[in-house]
């Protein structure tokens, strides 16, 4: 059996970083961040099974979560956030969960992420059941909060999974299905909301894209049930219509598309 290493708080493979010109620190991070899709790409069979599981809970009535604190409880909470306008789902299909609640949006909450209970508290204000697939996000792969809280779900019969940045954490042994992203020491040392914080932020945005995809929410290769929230929306949704309407003018696409709130609908409606 290996020792757990944390491999998030190895020091910088690079020194003196205070001497370094501008165009040398640019350099070094844009060469440290190439390597993040390399060790994403390593864990493409694993991302896979936990889509799955998660489309077919899905699709029997459950709901996705995201746990995390700091860093990755943000990401958590924007990837969440960011389905129901893309692709017309119910905030409550995808919802993320941060240590510390709102607040820790914009501010450190102390001590938050290492309560042992407040994790699975926040998950039952959600009344979060068997149904459900939960996944706990943490670069270091240590954090109280989120280990406590996947470990009451196992406990339960819920899914989960995990996304960390320290191959063989206390973590990943609370995940049925861990994605652990080995993307290295940190160009600032221990500043995981670089590249750890990447890794995350491009793997959810891969689970959350392929689930909604497999639950019909794109079309060829368009966001067919989007919210029309803006008036960029509204002319993307137009143009889209127009696409699958050919005989339809700006102005009459425009209008269909007002009445009846999404592309798709819009679409059946026409026949």
């Amino acid at each position: 059996m290996t020792s757990f290493v944390k491999i998030t708080e190895q020091p910088s493979a690079y020194r003196h970083l205070e001497k370094m010109p501008v165009a040398e620190i640019l350099t070094h991070i844009n060469n440290e961040d190439k390597t993040v899709p390399y060790a994403i790409e390593k864990m493409i069979p694993q991302i896979e099974k936990l889509v799955m599981v998660a489309v077919d809970k899905m699709l029997a009535g459950g709901r996705l979560f995201y746990i995390g604190a700091g860093t990755s409880g943000r990401l958590a909470i924007v990837d969440a956030s960011e389905c129901p306008p893309t692709y017309g789902v119910s905030p409550n299909l995808v919802i993320g969960i941060i240590a510390g609640g709102k607040k820790a949006m914009t501010q450190p909450v102390e001590f938050a992420e290492d309560s042992l209970t407040r994790g699975w508290e926040d998950l039952q204000k959600h009344h979060v059941n068997k149904k459900d697939v939960v996944i706990g996000i943490a670069a270091s792969g240590t954090t109280p909060y989120v280990i406590a809280a996947l470990k009451k779900c196992r406990e339960s019969g819920i899914i989960t999974g995990c996304i960390t940045n320290n191959p063989g954490s206390p973590l990943t042994k609370q995940a049925d299905h861990p994605i652990e992203l080995a993307v290295g020491p940190e160009f600032v040392t221990g500043s995981t909301r670089m590249k750890s914080g990447t890794s995350q932020k491009l793997v959810l945005n891969m689970i959350s894209t392929a689930i909604m995809i497999q639950l019909g929410r794109v079309e060829d290769n368009k966001m067919v049930n989007m919210q029309l929230s803006n008036q960029k929306l509204l002319d993307r949704g137009t143009k889209m219509l127009m696409e699958k309407l050919p005989d339809t003018d700006y102005t009459k696409a425009k209008a269909l598309l007002v009445k009846f709130g999404s592309v798709k609908r819009a679409m059946e409606s026409a026949g």
